[in-house]
C-alpha cells in the first residue's frame, strides 16, 4: 500500500497560537520575553471575570465593563511564553471561556437581543474551531486575518467600550457581521488553497488510518 503523504509537524507554539491573541496581548507578551507561565494568570483572570460580572450585573456602567482590562493585564504578559508545560493546553480553553462568558453575560445584562448574542458567539466558535483545525494540519492563520480579527482582548474591549456608551446592541451586531466576513474569507481562501494542494498538509488522524 502506498504510504500516505508526509505530514508536516505543527510548529512549536501551536498551543499559544490557539489563544487567538491580538496586538495588545502580543505587545505585553513581547515585553515579558516569554518568562511568565501562562496558566496561573489565566486561572486568576477567569475568577476575576466571574467576580466582576457578578458585581456589575444589571448596572448600566458597572465594574463588569472593566473586566477586559483586568484580564488583559493578567494574561497578556504570558502571551510570549511557549505554552509547553504539561497542562498549558488548558490556557486556550480558559481564554475562550472568559471571552464567551463575558460577551454572553454582558449582552444579556444590558438588553442585547439574544439573536445578536448567539450569532456573535457562533461566529467566534467557528473561528476558533478553524484555528484548532489549522493547527492539526500544521497551518497558521494568515497574519492579516489575525490582525483583522482583533484578538480576544480587542473584541472584549470593543464590547466594553460600547457598553460604556450604551451602544452594545449595535456593537454586537456590527462585530458579528464584520468578524463573520473576515473569518469566512480567511477560511475559504486557506481551504481553497488546501484543495489545490498548495503546500498544505493532511490531517494527522487520516494519516494514521
Amino acid at each position: 500500500m502506498t504510504a500516505p503523504a508526509a505530514v508536516t509537524a505543527a510548529a512549536p507554539g501551536v498551543v499559544s497560537r490557539e489563544r487567538d491573541d491580538g496586538l495588545l496581548c502580543r505587545a505585553l507578551g513581547h515585553a515579558a520575553r516569554g518568562q511568565i507561565p501562562p496558566l496561573p494568570g489565566a486561572l486568576v483572570a477567569l475568577a476575576a471575570t466571574a467576580v466582576l460580572l457578578a458585581a456589575g450585573i444589571g448596572a448600566e456602567h458597572g465594574v463588569a465593563l472593566f473586566a477586559p482590562v483586568v484580564v488583559l493585564l493578567l494574561t497578556g504578559p504570558a502571551a510570549g511564553h511557549a505554552h509547553d508545560g504539561r497542562i498549558d493546553w488548558l490556557v486556550p480553553p480558559i481564554v475562550r471561556a472568559i471571552e464567551y462568558g463575558y460577551l454572553a453575560v454582558l449582552g444579556f445584562a444590558q438588553g442585547v437581543r439574544p439573536p445578536f448574542i448567539f450569532v456573535l458567539l457562533a461566529v467566534l466558535a467557528f473561528h476558533h474551531h478553524d484555528i484548532v483545525y489549522r493547527a492539526r494540519q500544521g497551518l497558521r492563520t494568515p497574519e492579516r486575518a489575525v490582525l483583522a480579527g482583533l484578538g480576544w482582548e480587542g473584541r472584549m474591549l470593543a464590547a466594553a467600550f460600547a457598553g460604556l456608551f450604551g451602544h452594545l446592541p449595535f456593537a454586537y451586531a456590527s462585530l458579528a457581521v464584520y468578524l463573520g466576513v473576515v473569518f469566512a474569507v480567511a477560511s475559504v481562501r486557506t481551504w481553497a488553497r488546501t484543495g489545490r494542494g498548495d503546500g498544505v498538509t493532511i490531517d494527522r488522524e487520516e494519516g494514521k488510518a
